[in-house]
């Protein structure tokens, strides 16, 4: 008996692929939160310090849609994706959600955020555009040097977990969701359908992004630098979006900092050993846009220990031009 061929994602219309992106970008965000919630009270179950908490189970759930997306795009040898994602979700990031935060209310800031993270993110950056904006690969090298560098950075975290300020230390506390009671058998649970509907999802959004970018014909990077990195920055709007609702304007610049850091250094770094990718040329116009934004942040946090609403809105508007731009690049 013959088999029946799978259909392709690509055979169908256009509107149908913009749909399953829609659907795959809100499943994303619901897992992740799952995966924070189950997997936090887990770590305290297994008496896990708030901190340590903080510095890796958060920190590493909110980036799980990145990690998810980027890993299996570079498996599938869609660089343009891998590494769009992660570039477009930064710039996202600081743009739509730094810079909306701060339109609500100016963003404290302080000098140990700026000098310590705010310093490692820019070098982060600077390091991404220098290994892939020449060769526009990333490759095991690239991608080793990228995770040794995240490695290094949390041990300096957890050096100097005594001696960080208390206002501090609250930046890396969970603030996006309210303890509930429940079990550790149910918490594992949660957490690994949570997992597998992440990967699912990722999957899917992949394949429809590339088939919605080739009906629409633009270019894979443009989609993998706007539509892919929004759906996968879910987590760190909702983060941000309840830190703001709940008065918490100091959370925002610290949950931003950190999920960029580890956006660069975690997830490109272990996609790059895990498969090396190549770019897209135009990958140097947006990395340089990631550099100049994250420099014009670094400035901006430093100008009166805050983010100001005028700032936020320059902010926006730069990651609204970036994204116009990347939607008028054609694809070839």
């Amino acid at each position: 008996m013959q088999a029946v061929p799978a259909l392709s994602l690509e055979q169908l219309p256009v509107w149908a692929n913009v749909l399953i992106v829609a659907a795959t970008v809100v499943a994303i965000g619901k897992s992740a939160y799952w995966i924070v919630e189950s997997a936090t009270r887990t770590a305290r179950w297994l008496r896990v310090s708030q901190l340590v908490i903080g510095l890796t189970v958060v920190a590493a759930a909110t980036s799980a849609p990145e990690f998810a997306v980027t890993i299996l795009a570079a498996l599938e040898g869609r660089g343009d994706i891998s590494v769009g994602n992660v570039v477009g979700s930064n710039i996202f990031n600081l743009g739509f959600i730094l810079g909306g935060a701060a339109l609500v209310r100016a963003i404290p800031t302080s000098p140990l955020l700026l000098w310590r993270d705010g310093s490692v993110l820019l070098a982060a950056t600077l390091l991404l555009w220098a290994l892939v904006g020449i060769d526009l690969r990333l490759d095991r090298g690239d991608g080793v040097l990228l995770f040794s560098l995240l490695s290094l950075y949390l041990v300096y975290l957890f050096s100097q977990r005594k001696v960080m300020p208390r206002s501090e230390a609250k930046l890396l506390q969970l603030t996006w969701f309210d303890e509930a009671p429940g079990t550790v058998l149910r918490d594992v649970r949660v957490l690994v359908m949570a997992l597998v509907l992440i990967v699912v999802s990722a999957h899917l959004l992949i394949h429809a992004a590339s088939a919605a970018a080739k009906g629409f014909g633009v270019s894979q990077w443009a989609i993998g630098v706007t539509i892919v990195a929004a759906g996968t920055s879910a987590p760190e709007f909702a983060t941000v979006l309840a830190g703001v609702l709940k008065g918490r304007y100091g959370l925002s610049a610290g949950t931003v900092i950190g999920s960029d850091i580890y956006n660069l250094l975690g997830v490109l770094g272990l996609a790059g050993m895990l498969h090396p990718v190549g770019v897209d040329a135009i990958a140097r116009t947006s990395l340089g846009a990631l550099s100049a934004m994250v420099l014009i942040v670094f400035l901006f946090m430093w100008s009166g220990w805050r983010v100001s609403r005028f700032e936020g809105f320059i902010l926006l508007v730069i990651a609204l031009t970036r994204w116009s731009l990347d939607f008028a690049t054609r694809a070839p």
